[in-house]
């Protein structure tokens, strides 16, 4: 069984909405910086505060306990941190923590801020997994793991640089089943510029880390959120998009054969959107080139079985011309072959031309042409041509300035064989009537002879390729029957028209539509 692997197409949309999704997460990096802001805030205030407690107590020049103890039950437990004053000793003389009603029977500890519930949570533990990592669960090297005990307090560095007048700061982690970050901030006391003790001021970041763990816990939530919506609209994608880009390559694969020939089509879709689009355009794409590879296939057949007649004429008079006659019938055999020859050529000649002009005729450089300068020297020029011996032409040109955006050369070539077939069908002694008006958006040619007419059962048909109405009693066999097929693939290729109609004086009138070029300038 044969795995089916997702495309490119759908494996860079699922990607591309992923990353999408990632690029928010970085904004939970930036919550470390922000929370090492909140602590850096959290200790200057913490300075602040055990500064004002140190002035106080200096104000009064000296160290007492009951000074101390006083100046702490006046703050009325109206700040956040304990405060605490030790002596040069270690001795805590007064603590905050020890007073008020919302901190009798505690313990001379700070409390241990409970873990934020957040923490708790799986999720959390999930998403913080690839941050734990990356700090490693390291302890910095200005913390230490310690429970916040009141002895032993001239062993705790913030301590003893407080004591040696300097100012002196520490973080510690309590843990346990719940992790616990307390700062802590000492202040020297000086008292007539001696230092006698220290005011040690500790809180715990448990508010600040709670706030930011939920913070953490609602992005990892939104993250999740999002990545599912990102894989569903990939997949969504891959199936609105990728699978039909897929089938149509597929159709596109089958729709010929080992020999490039085509062996079906495609459908066209109902879908309203670009993919539908796409369909249709190659669905109509299909269409025109199987009608393409008809024409030419009957273009082969056409010049194929032209050149059948020709070839079994110049194969009998050869082997007549073989056989035991006269110098006479050899001669007039060989004249038959001559013609039959130059017939061939003539239909090789104009088969190649009408060829050419096919291919090319989208590639030619187009001009503003005018009509009314170009129909009356095309006129000019066959009456020139044929001297006395041709009939006369009636010619009526509209006023004004009569353009078209057209390539001059093919144009021209278009109305010459127009005037050449109407002269070959016109009697002799009868006109032949050209004229150029302006029908709406479009110019009118009409080239119309006194011949004998063409059946309306054939008026469609004198435009196909090898297709040429000669009455029985007109003995010229010269017309290949691609003049007219050519004059209409020139007329076409502009945008126009043309068609046969009979006219009331008899005879036949060819008329031509072309769409005016009626742009002031074009470069």
């Amino acid at each position: 069984m044969k795995i089916q692997l997702p495309s490119r197409i759908s494996t860079r949309l699922l990607a591309f909405n992923i990353l999408l999704v990632f690029l928010p997460v970085g904004g939970v990096l930036f919550l470390d910086t922000y929370e090492r802001h909140l602590l850096d805030a959290q200790e200057r205030t913490m300075a602040q505060e055990g500064r004002l407690l140190a002035a106080a107590i200096e104000a009064r020049d000296r160290l007492d306990p009951e000074d101390a103890r006083r100046i702490l039950i006046q703050l009325d437990q109206r700040q956040l941190a304990r405060l605490r004053v030790v002596n040069s000793s270690g001795e805590v003389l007064a603590d905050s923590a020890l007073l008020g009603p919302r901190r009798e029977g505690e313990a001379a500890q700070v409390p241990a801020a409970p873990g934020p519930p957040s923490q708790t949570s799986v999720l959390y533990r999930i998403g913080s997994l690839p941050f734990r990592l990356m700090r490693g669960g390291a302890v910095d090297s200005d913390q230490s793991a310690d429970s916040d005990i009141s002895s032993d307090l001239l062993t705790r560095p913030e301590i003893q640089s407080a004591l040696e007048g300097r100012y002196g700061a520490a973080t510690r982690i309590t843990v346990g089943p719940r992790r616990s970050v307390t700062l802590h901030i000492a202040i020297p006391v000086r008292i007539e510029g001696a230092v006698e003790g220290a005011v040690l001021v500790s809180q715990s970041t448990g508010r600040i880390l709670k706030a930011l763990d939920a913070v953490r816990l609602d992005v990892f939530k939104v993250f999740l959120l999002s990545l599912g919506a990102a894989v569903l609209l990939g997949l969504v994608a891959a199936t609105t998009i990728a699978r039909p880009l897929a089938g149509l390559r597929r159709r596109a694969g089958d729709i010929l054969d080992r020999r490039g020939r085509l062996r079906g089509s495609f459908v066209p879709s109902t879908r309203r959107d670009e993919i539908g689009d796409l369909e249709r355009a190659l669905a109509e794409l299909t269409v025109q080139l199987e009608q393409h590879l008809r024409s030419t296939e009957a273009f082969a057949a056409d010049v194929s079985h032209e050149f059948k007649n020709p070839l079994a004429s110049i194969r009998t008079a050869t082997d007549m011309a073989l056989e035991d006659v006269t110098p006479g019938e050899r001669r007039r055999f060989l004249q038959m072959i001559q013609k039959d020859v130059a017939r061939m050529e003539r239909l090789l000649s104009e088969a190649r031309e009408i060829s050419r002009i096919d291919a090319l005729l989208d590639d030619e450089e187009r001009t503003l042409v005018r009509l009314d300068e170009l129909v009356p020297t095309l006129v000019e020029s066959f009456s020139l041509r044929l001297g006395g011996t041709g009939p006369a032409f009636n010619v009526h040109i509209s006023e004004g300035d009569v353009t078209v955006f057209a390539s001059a050369d093919r144009l021209t070539q278009a109305l010459e064989n127009l005037v050449d077939n109407a002269v070959s069908f016109s009697p002799p002694g009868a006109p032949i009537t050209v004229s150029l008006t302006i029908a709406g958006e479009s110019a009118r040619i009409t080239i119309g002879d006194r011949g004998p007419g063409i059946p309306e059962e054939h008026r469609e048909r004198v435009f196909s390729r090898f297709f040429s109405y000669r009455p029985d009693s007109d003995p010229d066999r010269s017309h290949t029957g691609l003049g007219l097929a050519l004059v209409r693939a020139i007329v076409e290729s502009y945008g126009g028209t043309i068609a046969a109609a009979p006219r009331h004086e008899g005879g036949t009138e060819m008329v031509v539509f072309l769409p005016l070029d009626r742009a002031p300038f074009r470069r």
